[in-house]
């Protein structure tokens, strides 16, 4: 998804994607915004410890690795979180990335997923649509629903496609995207055929994730240190020199290697930069193994350019007209460009919420995999629920979280009328909440269902918006 898109989304969901965590009541000294990976495993624990060792406060706002270094370049955030370096962007070129901690990528699936293990091959087939039916790698004969971040520069998708393809910028075949690793895990653990991408930080200890296995070898904090688990990657945070806060920014990087600040990424699953010297020196010829192992080769990433165009007020027309804009890869994935497409600014992210989705055509499965094309959408304002409680109503703009989802669905039940809908082949519960305006948990919770997963023919409650 080009960067533009991309900024669209990163702005217009940080009220819906995670609430913002103010650290403490004083006064704030720095402002961190970036992936939600970094944030849980890195920062929220390590603005405390910097907070009580005396050295200020930090506000925190998790939400992905495009927003925060789009907020740090143009000033709006002291330091951002990344899990991948800079990929030569634009914005990424005047910023300073600093590895603090090593993670694991790790691929997951349901807990009733047969599935333990898959090669490196198998995951690069998976990601390049060769793959598409768990009974091609030993489980159930069912599809497979390949989950994907939506921004090809999110931190977690680059690192992995770069070791899988040789370019962080790959398209992959991934029907469904979400806005951050957060939202996809969520739906992971409610999809039985579902599989994706995120963190060992993230989900170590998660019983309703499976981490698969790697060639055999599970992931770990030991088997990432030692580096017989392939997929570990840098979690970076990233400063702007320019900035009148970059004295105190790098403070607080240094601060991370520190032994208060070792300690916090220890008690994450992660294990400190400084402690990972066999990483980096195995590093290159790990990359080489990977690429060698799957039939890639390593390329330069498309050089991304972004639009100079001024905030301005936005309006739902415009936002409308984004929303219309199709982001079409070249047909060979092999030799695809990269392409910007301008989209409105914010100047307000009140009361904004969206999604990503991404649409692969019949063509799309299988060796003759060409295509896939993507579009965003967003809608302002809160849901209109006549007659609906002020409670209700007020819970329409944090859409993501499970209880408040619950009761805006049970908020439009009462206020307005039911109608059927029979799903049609090939339809997904995401594409149906889409064609009607409405979220997926509200679908879910209307129709009483316990997953994701719809069937042809099957008969829905929709309720009106």
């Amino acid at each position: 998804m080009p960067l533009r898109i991309t900024r669209l989304l990163s702005v217009a969901l940080i009220s819906a994607g995670l609430s913002t965590v103010v650290l403490a009541a004083a006064t704030q000294s720095l402002t961190w915004r970036g992936d939600v990976v970094t944030g849980n495993g890195v920062v929220k624990g390590m603005a405390k410890a910097w907070q009580v060792a005396g050295h200020g406060t930090l506000q925190m706002q998790p939400f992905n690795t495009a927003s925060g270094l789009d907020a740090v370049a143009s000033g709006a955030a002291d330091i951002a979180g990344s899990a991948r370096p800079s990929s030569g962007s634009a914005v990424d070129s005047g910023l300073t990335f600093t590895p603090v901690a090593w993670d694991g990528l790790v691929l997951v699936t349901s807990p009733s997923n047969p599935v333990s293990n898959l090669t490196l091959q198998q995951v690069h087939d998976i990601y390049f649509g060769k793959i598409t039916n768990w009974n091609q790698v030993g489980g159930n004969d069912s599809p497979m629903d390949v989950f994907a971040v939506a921004s090809p520069g999110d931190g977690v998708e680059f690192s992995l496609r770069k070791l899988l393809f040789g370019r962080g910028s790959q398209p992959v075949a991934a029907p469904r995207l979400y806005v951050n690793t957060t939202q996809l895990e969520a739906s992971v653990e409610l999809d039985p055929r579902a599989f994706g991408v995120t963190t060992l930080s993230s989900v170590a200890g998660n019983p309703k994730i499976k981490m698969l296995h790697i060639d055999g070898v599970a992931p770990s904090t030991s088997s990432v240190a030692s580096g017989t688990y392939p997929l570990f990657t840098e979690l970076y945070l990233v400063t702007n020199p320019s900035s009148p806060n970059a004295a105190a920014a790098k403070d607080f990087v240094d601060f991370t290697q520190s032994p208060k600040g070792v300690a916090v990424l220890r008690a994450h699953d992660l294990l400190p930069y400084a402690d990972g010297n066999a990483l980096v020196a195995m590093d290159s010829s790990r990359r080489s193994r990977i690429l060698a192992a799957v039939g890639a080769h390593a390329s330069a990433e498309p050089t991304q350019v972004a639009s100079a165009a001024p905030v301005r007020p936005v309006t739902p027309a415009a936002v409308a007209a984004a929303s219309r804009t199709a982001v079409a890869a070249t047909p060979d994935l092999k030799n695809v460009s990269g392409s910007v497409v301008a989209a409105p600014e914010l100047s307000s992210i009140k009361g904004v919420h969206g999604d990503a989705f991404t649409v692969a055509d019949a063509s799309s499965h299988g060796a003759s995999f060409a295509k896939v094309t993507a579009d965003a959408y967003v809608s302002f304002g809160k849901v209109n629920i006549a007659k609906a409680s002020a409670k209700a109503t007020k819970t329409a703009t944090v859409v993501e979280k499970k209880a408040d989802a619950k009761k805006l669905a049970s908020a439009a039940t009462k206020a307005a009328p039911a109608r059927s809908y029979r799903v049609g082949a090939g339809e997904t519960l995401y594409s149906i909440a889409r064609k009607h305006g409405v979220e997926v948990a509200q679908i879910r919770s209307w129709n009483h269902l316990k997953d994701n997963t719809v069937r042809t023919g099957q008969v829905l409650r929709i309720e009106s918006r």
